[in-house]
């Protein structure tokens, strides 16, 4: 023991020469390290000892937690730690056995994504990327609010990323979630008694292959567990809960849906900008009435004339109290707002706060001092610019973030669309069914063998293994057409089995690719640049240096006495006289920068087609060009069967099939009864009633036997399907039917080509009846046979052309689509998830509005220009008055509360230009026409 010390008692007695020996850290020195799972195929494994050679030696490396190989896979799981040891070297260590690996992951990339905390502008957005970038081994992906930032854990960690957010940015930063976040359970944990119980807890699932993190809320008695869909799944972990040593103790765990990130925080943003106007106002209005309104109201007002000490009167002392608390403590954001963007080396909207209050309150300050030592001095405070501004600025902070609050609800409405419970099947070797579970769809794993029973939906995306029946994917490929399954065909989560009962094995879980692609869509698109911080960047050093000269071009000749002594008020002397001036420039220009600075950009918001010059709209079919909804649009007899026989026997036929065809043959078959004034309501029976998927429906009624074949390749060129009514093996008649287009779609896309605007169709629908609607409304430009994420693509190829492009659909399929666009916009009558995506929605669902919304866009822009020519004209006016360029020549000063009523005339006049805007009339009525 001496020699050896005390490592020689922790070895086993009895030693086989070929064992590896493996350290176990402690729990508590185990929880402190973040482990990743690494999943590869090993080729050549042939046995037990191969399998004992890989394990040994990937064992033997420091930072390996546990290896697991398969022979009968080929495939090897290691639970390692990143900041110990690399995935490389595991792989090297691996082909340095003998044995070659395929399918390993290329690079070592985690990803994290975060919420920043305090960005208001695109200047914020820029910092938060430098010092994001300054990270070495981050990739940044960054939207308003949140960064999505893919880094090598081997470089640098997620601790790391915050701190550079935080100190080098100058910006809050909290942890959303590592990883793609999509293999992720959320479980509730019962039977909790000490703290020992969440370690023991934490360390079961640890210790659990596949696990990659473990998170437990100590107050919340809540964990959140990512996982390896491959490996494990959400009812093993249940498992390993409940099988956890603890004693007389028995802990339980539930599922359960978390809130959605930052819904919280934005609620208590949208307080906190809230209940700040408020307070502001309390204080502001006041100040507004005892220096704009009683003043004017001469009974009213004459007790604030009253002399407190010298010429400081009653007035100017209350507005000097009320405004204080506005400036300094309501207003301390603009204050920090100011300081990390200075910091930054950068100016954005809160210096331009800063300077323009700051400017009028402690120009009003020294004003209000002055006549506190002065019998016979007489001067204007301007307390009330300064509060003013600030409850405006405020009320415009409060109705963005409110505006703000509305973009995340897509992924929200995504998520409801799976149904809450599945039917899990286990089955023996044989494929028996042993037993029928009804889970919670957050339970499924990978493998799983479900029943879907006709009228519910699927959960899961899976594989069809047993049963036959059409599936109606309408609400995430857009096609009105249900589409027959058989074994082998894929089925997607979300969609709604029809009329047959099929087993389903899950291969993954539903919608998550469509609500990534949202996802990735929001994150990758630019947040809209902010008129008013672009303006600062430039506006604020020249408004300072204008305010410099002016004051320095009166105080230096003041000094040497250049002009008449008699220019300067009584009471004031040179240096006086040029400082009033320089915060004249000052207090003019700044709230007249804001002024037109915030309305405009969020107009900009609004008009933004007009101002990125759409150049291409890109039409969803089904929904959009097109009614959605299969209809009978012609038919016809071949045999000398009474129209009335021939109609009754139809719907006998087709009234026991789901199909949405035969709902629209039936329904066109009732019409034409009506039509020949039939007054039969009572139809015939059929019996041998039989579905033949894909085909159609057989059946006798009486002694004849009734068929009903679906007839497509002479249709197709017209987007049609021919339902053929055929009575004792002889064609009896047909039905045409198709999805019609809408009746206004051929007048807008000419109209849109008129304007200098080209239509472009994409379809996850064939090639022969894409083409034939394309032909029907006069597009040119057709993409068939598209998924979402394929035509969220093709909206990007076409950006890539240098093209602004805008995005027309409806449906769940065409939202990553909507987002991707420059423009999206969503048909009224389309999906939740879609209209959320959108951009500009079209209510009343008409094709027209497309046109409209261009075309008000436009006019939009063209009204804000006009408002410029208005705003900006006071402004080249007001700022050389301000400076007393017309003093020397007519005694002519503008003291800023003359200044504040010219910024009010142009404010009137900007409304009264905007307001014509309600004048607007539709460009385009194809229906009145």
């Amino acid at each position: 023991m001496e020699i050896n010390g005390k490592d020689d008692l922790k070895s086993p007695l009895l030693q086989h020469p070929n064992d590896v020996v493996i350290t176990v850290p402690p729990l508590n020195q185990k929880l402190n390290k973040k482990t990743r799972t690494l999943v590869f195929k090993v080729l050549g494994i042939t046995c037990s000892s191969c399998v004992a050679s890989i394990e040994a030696a990937v064992g033997r490396l420091d930072g390996v937690q546990s290896v697991m190989v398969s022979v009968l896979q080929g495939q090897a799981v290691v639970k390692y730690v990143p900041e110990v040891i690399t995935a490389k070297l595991i792989k090297e260590t691996v082909e340095d056995t003998g044995f070659e690996v395929a399918e390993f992951p290329e690079q070592d990339i985690a990803m994290c994504r975060l919420r920043i905390k305090g960005m208001a502008c695109t200047s914020c957005s820029e910092s938060v990327e430098r010092a994001l970038l300054m990270v070495d081994g981050a990739v940044v992906g960054l939207a308003l609010g949140e960064a999505k930032i893919h880094f090598d854990p081997n470089v640098t960690n997620t601790d790391r990323i915050i701190e550079a957010v935080e100190e080098d940015a100058g910006f809050g930063a909290d942890l959303i979630s590592t990883g793609n976040g999509l293999n992720k359970v959320y479980l509730k944990l019962e039977g909790i008694n000490s703290p020992d119980d969440f370690t023991i807890i934490q360390g079961a699932l640890e210790s659990l292959e596949g696990v990659n993190h473990v998170e437990i809320d100590l107050d919340e008695h809540k964990a959140t567990i990512s996982y390896e869909p491959n490996i494990v799944g959400p009812r093993s972990l249940i498992q390993c809960i409940k099988e956890a040593d603890c004693g007389p103790n028995t802990y339980q765990a539930t599922v359960y849906t978390p809130p959605r990130g930052g819904e919280t925080e934005r609620q208590h943003e949208i307080l906190i900008y809230r209940n700040q106007f408020l307070w502001s106002c309390l204080f502001s209005v006041p100040i507004f009435v005892f220096s704009m309104v009683l003043p004017m109201l001469p009974p009213y007002g004459n007790w604030l004339d009253y002399k407190v000490i010298n010429m400081l009167n009653l007035g100017m002392l209350l507005r000097w109290i009320l405004c204080t608390p506005v400036q300094f403590i309501i207003g301390k954001r603009f204050y920090a707002g100011s300081y990390n963007a200075l910091k930054r080396k950068s100016a954005n909207m809160d210096v331009l706060v800063a300077l323009g209050t700051n400017a009028a309150y402690f120009y009003s300050i020294y004003i209000m001092l002055k006549a506190l030592a002065s019998d016979s001095f007489e001067g204007q405070d301007f307390f009330e610019t300064s509060s003013m501004l600030i409850s405006f600025i405020l009320l415009g902070k409060y109705l963005e973030v409110l505006a703000k609050g509305k973009t995340s609800d897509a992924l929200a409405k995504l998520s409801e669309l799976a149904p809450d419970t599945a039917c899990l099947l286990t089955l023996d070797a044989e494929g028996n069914v042993i037993s029928e579970t009804e889970i919670d769809t957050q339970l499924i794993e990978k493998n799983d063998i479900l029943k879907i029973v006709p009228g519910t939906k699927v959960p899961v995306d899976g594989i069809v293994i047993d049963g036959q029946s059409h599936v109606n994917e309408s609400m995430i490929t857009g096609e009105a057409m249900p589409v027959a399954k058989k074994p082998g065909d894929k089925v997607i989560g979300g969609t709604m089995n029809e009329n047959g009962c099929i087993r389903v094995k899950a291969t993954h879980i539903a919608l998550s690719q469509i609500v990534e692609l949202v996802e990735a869509a929001q994150l990758a698109k630019a947040p809209v640049q902010k008129l008013a911080d672009q303006i600062s960047k430039f506006f604020v050093p020249t408004v300072v240096l204008a305010a410099f000269v002016t004051w320095l071009g009166w105080f230096i000749p003041g000094v040497a006495g250049l002009y008449p002594r008699i220019w300067i008020p009584t009471a004031m002397d040179a240096f006086e006289f040029a400082l009033q001036f320089g915060i004249s420039v000052l207090v003019v220009a700044c709230p007249c920068a804001l002024g037109l600075a915030t309305p405009t950009a969020v107009m900009v918001a609004t008009g933004k087609g007009a101002s990125l010059g759409i150049k291409t709209v890109v039409f969803d079919k089904t929904g959009t060009l097109t009614v959605g909804k299969p209809a009978v649009v012609s038919s016809v007899l071949f045999s000398e069967v009474p129209m009335e026989d021939f109609c009754i026997m139809t719907i006998a036929a087709e009234g026991n099939s789901e199909h949405p065809i035969a709902k629209a043959v039936v329904d066109h078959a009732k019409m034409l009864l009506q039509k020949h004034e039939s007054h039969n309501d009572q139809f015939t029976e059929v019996t041998d009633f039989k579905v033949h998927p894909g085909a159609g429906v057989s059946g006798k009624i009486g002694e004849r036997a009734i068929l009903v074949d679906r007839y497509v390749s002479e249709n197709e060129c017209l987007a049609r399907t021919c339902a053929l009514v055929a009575i004792e093996g002889r064609a009896a008649g047909a039905f045409a039917v198709t999805d019609p287009v809408k009746p206004e779609a051929a007048v807008v896309i000419s109209y849109l080509h008129s304007m200098g605007i080209s239509s472009v169709m994409v379809t996850g629908d064939n090639w022969a009846t894409a083409t034939a609607i394309a032909s029907q409304v006069g597009i040119q430009k057709v993409f068939a046979e598209t998924d979402p994420l394929g035509k969220a693509d093709k909206i990007k190829e076409l950006q890539l052309q240098g093209t602004s492009v805008a995005m027309v659909g409806d449906g769940i399929n065409d939202s990553p689509a909507l987002v991707a666009a420059d423009v999206g916009m969503a048909i009224g009558a389309g999906t939740d998830v879609a209209i959320e995506a959108a951009d500009v929605v079209l209510m009343k669902s008409n094709l027209e509005d497309v046109v409209t919304a261009i075309d008000l866009s436009r006019k939009t822009m063209s009204r804000i220009r006009i408002n410029y020519v208005w705003a900006l004209g006071y402004n080249i006016l007001g700022m050389p008055i301000a400076a007393g360029l017309l003093y020397p020549f007519t005694g002519i000063r503008l003291p800023p509360w003359l200044a504040g009523a010219c910024m009010a005339a142009s404010s009137i006049s900007v409304v009264c230009s905007s307001l014509l805007l309600q004048y607007y009339k539709k460009p385009l009525r194809a229906n009145a026409a």
